[in-house]
């Protein structure tokens, strides 16, 4: 960890837990509070009171968000890239016709 590294003190599931970070504390309070909320609404879903079952509901709920938007960027960039190869295209044809054009004087 480096050097600028700070604890921040956040509370998840009613446990306090001290985090070392370099990370900006308001943005590790962000995290902390996101990974409670997911946590309560594991907690929600299940009728254990096993801290570790929720913990990996929670987990698997993030990694679900991770993975869609993971998924839905990939659509986005694959959007683009067909945007580009078009554009490409475009303009290859536009270098080609210029070029088999024959070229008059212009007095």
């Amino acid at each position: 960890m480096s050097s600028d590294s700070r604890v921040v003190s956040v509370e998840i599931a009613g446990q306090r837990y001290p985090i070392r970070s370099a990370l900006d504390a308001t943005y590790v309070t962000q995290l902390a509070a996101y990974v409670d909320e997911k946590m309560r609404l594991a907690a929600r879903e299940t009728t254990s009171g096993d801290t570790l079952k929720v913990a990996v509901l929670a987990a698997l709920n993030v990694a679900d968000e991770l993975f869609r938007a993971r998924a839905a960027e990939g659509t986005v960039q694959n959007h683009w890239r067909r945007k580009a190869e078009e554009l490409e295209r475009l303009v290859d044809e536009v270098i080609g016709v210029a070029a088999a054009a024959p070229i008059r004087p212009t007095s």
